[in-house]
Order: structure tokens, then sequence, then C-alpha cells
């Protein structure tokens, strides 16, 4: 089939790479001009594993803007950011544009089917099908749209792209479910040949696929993205009883994620989530329902933990430190996840604002996204390696739990330290041993040993000298 894929960013790419190696014939467009330079180069433009492969490997066309030719493919998808406005609700302007365009392009006698792919609130497909009949009123030719959202983590992209858990189409025309159950067939049979270190996370031999109206595969979407941000608010709001009880939250979730109703995935307590999706869209479906005079406590009550979740962190130091003014800090990942160059709604990043805003010296070390983190925050020092953050430091905050922070040599880099306080905002490492280092160490959910410091005075009398 010959497609068309608008839009190149982790979504775009992604899909244009993966249709073009299970053997259709694609463009992707994009209008950033630098952008499209480094595809066509066959350079990687974001940190994804399998991208570099597939890039280099692949037949597919970049360019910077919509033509004739690429308006009259077989299949038009629209994979365009909807970022969110002012007040939360998702801006749809890119979508639109996209589709007017191609619609404007469209030959006497051409039946295109328009595959909205990029995040929309419910009811944006079925939108955008009468603006098309109304902008085709009197021309020979006909686009039907169709809904088929999106369900890729951010470092997976292409292992989710090509091995998804679940297809969903959502169209009312039966010649535009038709055309994308034959532009999936390949996925949905596993009919391709492997990627090099790319694996399905599951060993199916075949993708479920569910087909529905556009209405309910765009709730499909949002309901996926809001119900993991309900289930890491709730653990993460967990965590903070766990403390103040005298628990151990890795050990509660351990004992429930063995529940098969409940599962253990995404159930660690932690600094919060963040990343390009999860917060976007959970505001997005909070405006919906607003917007029809429905509220949502359970949703808007998660939004909140999650903001008290990145607070609590920063409290938790200060206690332990007495006070954050003239502190040097230091932060151990930067972009909103490992395995990613990402950092938008970075919890690293706004943790550092957070402590830059309370009077302490803040450093930050990820080395996939340095130039970006020292551009968003200028007060911010980024540095090169461990040890340079390390050197002189009040306390370190573990945000990330890339490999290379799960080996950290703690004894060794303590004694770079000035104080020795850690918060393993990731409960990642074993807590004895760090203590046993000499450090002070703060979990989430995890209620302080006897060898914590009680107070600042105690803290003070085990590091004198």
């Amino acid at each position: 089939m010959k497609v068309t894929v608008v839009g190149a960013g982790r979504v775009g790419l992604a899909t244009a790479l993966v249709f073009d190696h299970i053997g259709h014939d694609v463009a992707c467009i994009d209008t950033d001009e630098s952008l499209i330079g480094l595809l066509r180069r066959r350079e990687p433009p974001f940190c994804e594993p399998g991208l570099a492969p597939l890039l280099k490997n692949c037949d597919v066309q970049f360019a910077n803007e919509m033509t004739e030719g690429y308006a009259n493919s077989d299949v038009v998808m629209v994979a365009v950011g909807t970022p969110p406005l002012p007040d939360g609700q998702a801006d749809l302007a890119a979508v639109r544009a996209v589709v007017q365009a191609t619609v404007a392009l469209l030959r006497p006698g051409s039946q295109v089917t328009l595959v909205i792919k990029s995040t929309v609130p419910p009811g944006t497909t079925d939108n955008v099908q009468k603006l098309v009949e109304e902008q085709l009123a009197d021309h020979d030719c006909r686009a039907a749209v169709a809904a088929s959202p999106e369900f890729l983590r951010g470092g997976a992209a292409i292992v989710d792209t090509l091995y998804p858990d679940r297809i969903v189409i959502g169209a009312h025309d039966e010649g535009a479910k038709q055309r994308l159950q034959e532009l999936y067939r390949p996925i949905v049979n596993r009919a391709f040949l492997d990627v090099p270190d790319i694996r399905p996370a599951n060993e199916r031999q075949s993708v479920p696929m569910v087909i529905t109206t556009p209405v309910n595969a765009e709730l499909v979407k949002y309901a996926s993205n809001t119900f993991l941000v309900t289930k890491l608010s709730f653990v993460n709001e967990l965590a903070g009883l766990a403390e103040r009880v005298g628990g151990d939250i890795k050990e509660v979730v351990k004992g429930v994620g063995l529940d098969p109703r409940i599962g253990p995935h995404y159930m660690e307590a932690g600094i919060g989530w963040g990343g390009p999706c999860l917060g976007k869209d959970a505001s997005a479906l909070l405006r919906v329902g607003e917007s029809h005079n429905y509220g949502m406590p359970m949703l808007r009550s998660a939004i909140e933990i999650n903001r008290r979740q990145r607070r609590a962190v920063v409290e938790k130091l200060e206690q332990a430190l007495g006070s954050l003014q003239d502190v040097t800090i230091g932060i151990l990942g930067l972009a909103y996840k490992a395995g990613t160059d990402d950092i938008t709604d970075s919890p690293g990043i706004e943790v550092a604002s957070m402590l830059i805003a309370a009077g302490a010296r803040v450093r930050g070390y990820d080395p996939g996204v340095a130039t970006k983190a020292a551009q968003h925050n200028p007060s911010l020092r980024v540095c090169s390696t461990i040890e340079e953050l390390i050197e002189g430091c009040d306390a370190l905050f573990l945000i990330s739990n890339a490999q290379q922070f799960q080996e950290l040599p703690v004894a060794e880099l303590g004694r770079l330290m000035r104080r020795r306080v850690l918060v393993d905002a990731k409960n990642l490492l074993d807590q004895r041993s760090v203590e046993a280092a000499g450090f002070t160490y703060l979990g989430l959910g995890r209620s302080r040993r006897s060898t914590a410091y009680a107070t600042r005075s105690e803290f003070a009398a085990r590091h004198s000298g």
C-alpha cells in the first residue's frame, strides 16, 4: 500500500519506519527542515532503541511539504503534535491544518483514508469527517476519516509499533476498516523480518485488533494513559502512608501485584510520572469532562497527587539537611525516564527548579540530555561526569533507574561529598548498603531504619571531622 505519514516525531517516525519495514511504500512529511535533513542523511534525530538500523536501511521518502502525489496515497496518517493549550485542552490546530492541506490536493476520483494517529479528544475524528465532507462538497473524490491511536512508550517506540499489544481502529466507513486491516495485517500476523536488538515483550503469534467507532477508539487512548496516571498516583499516595505507619512500599506492592486482577506493572512508588503524554492527556480529558458538565474527581486527584509527590521529595531533603539555603545538591537523571532523551515534564528538571528556588546550588548529570537540560534552566549546572557532579555535594537525588545508576559505588562516591545524604526517588538501591557506607538514606514509602539520622545535630555529630 502507498502510505503517507505526516509528522516525524517519535510516533510519526516510528510508524513510517515500521510500515516501510513490513513492505509498504512510505513517505514521511514534516515541516521541520533540519529534522528532515537529518532523516535524509539517515541520522537518528533522537534516542530510540532500534531506530538507527531501521532508518539506515529504509526506503522512506522524507519531505518538507505535502504534495499531490503524497496526498493521493491509499492512507494518509496524521501523527502531529496536540500540545496542551493554557487551559489544558488539546490544541488541534496542526491536525486540522494537515487534513485541510491533504484534502485540497486530492485528485478527481481518488479515495483516500485519512487516519488520525495523534492523540485527540473524543469526537474529533467525527468532527474532522464533517469538515472534510464540507471541503469536498463540490469535488469528485472521497476521503474517509478514521482513528487509530498509538500506544507507544518513550524509549520503546519501535518495539511498541512493531510488536504492539493491540491495534485499535475507529471508523464508520467499511472501506476504511478494510483498508486499515490490510495495512496492519503484517504486524497482526507478525509476517516480517526481525530488527536487530528488538524483541517482542510477549510471545503472542498474532496481535489483537479492536474495530470500533472513532469515539470509542479515542476514548481507549485517553483511558489507557489516564488509568496509568491513576495507578501510579495511587501507589505514591499509599507510599506516603507506608512511611508514616512503619511500612515498606516495595514489600507492599510485591504482595499486591501478585493479584492477577491488579498485576505488578506501574506499581512502583517514585517521584511521579512525567513525559510528553501522561500529564497532557490527563489534563485534556479533564477538560473534555468539564465541557460536558461532567466532573472527574478521581482523575483530578491523581494529577494533584503527582504534583504533591514532587514537592514531597524536596521537603524530605530539606528536613534532612535542616535548610536548602547554600547547600550543593546533585541530581542523577534529568530525562523524564531512562532510555530516552526527552525532558518534557521531567521530574528531575522540576525538582532542580524547586531546589534552586529554595536557595540551593544544583548540579545535574544525564549524558543523553545535557544540552537540553542546560538550555531549559541556565541556573542548573550540568556535569559531564558523575564524579564532577558529586564532588563537594551535601546531598544526592537519584531520580533515574538507568543501568549506570543501579550500580553506583556509593562508598567511593561518598568520600567525595561534603555531607552524605541520598534521596532514592526510585527506591533503586539497597538501603542497608547505602547506610553502611555512611549515608542518610531517604527512600519513598520506606520507614527510616535505626541507622538513619533523627536530627540535624545527630547528622553533624556523625560526620564531624
